[in-house]
């Protein structure tokens, strides 16, 4: 962002501060200073005025010109297409050093004397506005005969470029750097005089607007006529300073307009649009497929607030002068949606132009007039403006952010200041209304880094750390004991740790069918296209990491990972997440050499080992197509599923060029933390008895365990599934062998004991499922 001196200026008085404390200053409120460069024009380059313009007789490309300095009239012979009679120019008399060893003496040129040279604008230091002379008019004052331009201040600039974060778009202007500056030495903007010629003409005359009723951008139309609108030099010079002087009067006086005010303008030619039987331009806005506000007339002509066309000249001088706004945010959301092309107006659209539409017509509209332009009463608007942001802060709280006791007057001082609408609601909270131009401001911790940057962070006393000892025990150490038992258990059972970006490719989630972020909720600006969404899953992550170890020849690899992920609508939860592949141990004698891949039920004890306790059931449904279909179960904690065990799909091994591999992941909060208890333990002698029992194939084994586990007797200790047994005589049943192990903690079980205790678990078992003793 470019400012000059002068230019500031015009918005706040900053007549007795120095450059070098202005950009002291631009840097302690955030708006780093890049460069500085001064701008002065050499002595002995006073102002002329070409009386007389003739041929060179021996040279048909110079002219030779009478010009008067005012206390004489000089014979200068001069080269430049563009010079001619009547013009006020910049002349540099004998003597005069223009620097680079180039100095003005008394010349011939083919045998013409010439004492002086009519310069251009690079000669004397400005920037290049064209190949000839620099053509002087009363912009940079009332312009004196043989007066030096180093005598007039707005000739003589100092350009400060500013480097801006994204989130300042609300300073990529000249009147958005004098607001700032202005809230800091407490200054008062200047207020702009947007007087305009009278007329007779009215809008309704040359122009229509027919625009859709769901459009997202903001407008104001003008129309105008600059048949005899010239652009003052000043004005020129300035945009030459920007780099974008492109020698035509409407496209630089729009461009000098949008960086003073920094509202977006555009202009078309008149003769772009359809007219109507009354031969009334038809201007149309609506949305194009792609949800984006278009502005069209014989043709699409631009794309509001993303592309520009380029201005068309119309021979009549007519066109209609556009201000627009759109709301940053959703804009780049759209823009990030659809991946669409943008043109150079999109970085300050994006970033949040100015949202006060009629600051920037009216400036254009007072500046066109004084040069000769005619403009049309009223004009054509959708402009309803947001209810803007109220936020509620608390001085206490601001001043602990800060580390330093702020009088609630200065902080209410510095807000309204800022443009901030500031009401003392309780004794020591504010409400705040949020300027429209300061989009950035969200939170308390916003509003206190604007109170930190008026004051100046240098301002800010150091003090020393204080440490004090408190009861921290909370449910976040909490959480920090839980997962630092939980890695450490994992690292017994062989797994590695690692930690991945909380990012994915989204590509590869709808691939595998795993649930994504929703569009409306996702990354703005990813880090690169693989990383373009918040992850759903740890998984995907893990069995990246398994095929990137194993091309690098490792024969396993077992990583785990405790993090975050993401479900539909954002909402965030922590998990631990789980894989192992290939071989389950290293070669060894033990084994020969040849160890065996890892199983599901070895897979699934270390993930018992980590975690502790729970139970398996089979999936009700699988949840996406990284788990196998067969070998899968739920993962139960009282009764809860809290996570899933699954073999990996062998489709998707396959494309990691993956061996067997298994995957679990298991909600962290879910996870029990129970402090192990003591309890006391049986001295006499356990029994085991084995029941051999006939059940359907198609009866889950949990349902057995559900009905022994709800008997009422404590001989029984444990039980576990030994056996299954089918042939052709039990048919479409099964045998399933049940071990028990009886122990009562008083005394030593007697014969009728245990029969007793079979017998009940027989009973419960035919009441409740109907199942019998195998024959």
């Amino acid at each position: 962002m470019i400012v000059t001196r002068n230019w500031l200026q015009e918005y706040v008085n900053i007549s007795d501060i120095s450059t070098d404390e202005i950009c002291k200053t631009l840097n302690s409120i955030g708006l780093e200073v890049d460069s500085l460069n001064v701008h002065r024009i050499p002595s002995k380059v006073v102002v002329g005025k070409v009386l007389e313009k003739e041929k060179h007789p021996d040279a048909d490309k110079l002219n030779i010109c009478q010009v008067d300095l005012g206390n004489e009239v000089v014979q200068i012979v001069c080269g430049a297409k563009n010079v001619d009679a009547g013009q006020f120019v910049p002349v540099a008399v004998v003597g005069c050093d223009l620097g680079n060893d180039f100095k003005i003496k008394k010349a011939k040129l083919r045998g013409v004397e010439s004492n002086g040279m009519i310069c251009s604008s690079t000669e004397i230091g400005l920037p290049k506005l064209n190949d000839g002379i620099l053509e002087l008019d009363e912009s940079i004052g009332k312009l004196t005969l043989g007066k030096e331009l180093k005598d007039y201040p707005l000739m003589n600039d100092d350009i400060i470029e500013i480097d801006l974060t994204a989130n300042r778009g609300d300073c990529l202007s000249i009147h958005g750097v004098a607001r700032e500056l202005a809230a800091f030495y407490n200054l008062r903007l200047i207020e702009q005089d947007f007087t305009v010629e009278p007329n007779d003409l009215g809008i309704g005359q040359i122009l229509e607007v027919e625009s859709s009723n769901n459009i997202d951008s903001k407008y104001i139309y003008k129309a105008t006529d600059m048949k005899d609108f010239k652009m003052p030099v000043l004005y020129k010079l300035r945009i030459g300073i920007l780099e974008k002087f492109k020698e035509c009067d409407i496209r630089d006086i729009i461009t000098y307009v949008s960086h003073s005010t920094g509202v977006i303008l555009n202009a078309y030619a008149r003769n772009d649009f359809k007219t109507n039987k009354s031969d009334i331009a038809v201007l149309e806005i609506k949305k194009d497929k792609q949800g984006f506000d278009v502005v069209s007339g014989k043709d699409k002509l631009s794309t509001m607030c993303i592309e520009h066309g380029e201005i068309n000249i119309d021979k009549r001088g007519e066109y209609i002068i556009e201000a627009s706004y759109m709301d940053p945010e959703l804009l780049s959301k759209k823009v990030f949606e659809t991946k669409r092309k943008t043109g150079e107006i999109y970085y300050r659209s994006s970033r949040g132009s100015e949202p006060y539409l009629e600051f920037g017509i009216d400036s254009f509209c007072c500046l066109a007039s004084r040069a000769g332009a005619k403009l049309y009463n009223g004009n054509e608007s959708f402009n309803d403006y947001n209810e803007k942001h109220t936020l509620d802060v608390n001085i206490d709280k601001i001043n602990s952010i800060i580390g330093q006791n702020i009088e609630k007057a200065t902080i209410e001082k510095i807000l309204s200041s800022l443009g901030f609408t500031v009401k003392d609601v309780a004794k020591e909270v504010l409400s705040l209304q949020i300027p429209l131009y300061r989009h950035d401001i969200k939170n308390i911790a916003d509003v206190t880094e604007e109170i930190v940057r008026i004051i100046g962070i240098d301002n800010i006393k150091a003090k020393p750390l204080a440490i004090d000892e408190v009861n921290r025990i909370n449910q976040t150490s909490l959480n920090l004991i839980k997962r630092n038992r939980l890695r450490f258990k994992a690292i017994e059972n062989g797994f590695y740790e690692t930690i991945t970006y909380v990012f994915s490719d989204k590509e590869k989630l709808k691939k595998y069918s795993i649930p994504t972020v929703k569009t409306s909720l996702d990354i703005l600006n990813p880090i690169v296209k693989e990383l373009d969404t918040f992850r759903t899953t740890i998984s995907l992550n893990l069995i990246e990491a398994c095929a990137n170890n194993m091309k690098l020849g490792f024969r396993s690899a077992a990583f785990f990972e405790i993090g975050k992920i993401f479900d539909n609508n954002r909402a965030e939860k922590s998990v631990i997440s789980f894989v192992f592949s290939g071989q389950k141990e290293s070669e060894s004698v033990s084994n020969a050499g040849k160890p065996q891949n890892i199983e599901f039920f070895d897979f699934a004890k270390k993930i018992l080992n980590t975690i502790g306790k729970f139970d398996l059931a089979p999936l009700k449904k699988v949840p996406n197509d990284l788990v196998h279909p067969y070998q899968n179960g739920a993962v139960l904690v009282d009764g809860k599923e809290i996570g899933f065990i699954s073999k990996l799909h062998p489709s998707v091994a396959a494309d990691y060029d993956l061996s067997d591999t298994f995957i679990a992941e298991i909600e962290f909060d879910a996870i029990k933390n129970d402090l192990t208890k003591v309890q006391s333990y049986s001295k006499f002698q356990s029994s085991r008895k084995d029941l051999s029992i006939v059940v359907p194939k198609t009866m889950d084994y949990k349902k057995i365990k559900d009905v022994i586990s709800s008997i009422e007797d404590e001989n029984i200790k444990q039980f576990n599934l030994i056996d299954i047994y089918s042939d052709e005589k039990l048919g479409n049943n099964e045998s399933l062998t049940i071990r028990f192990i009886l122990q009562n903690n008083q005394k030593t079980l007697e014969e009728e004991d245990i029969s007793s205790t079979m017998g009940k678990i027989l009973d419960s078992l035919k009441e409740k499922l109907n199942l019998t003793l195998r024959d």
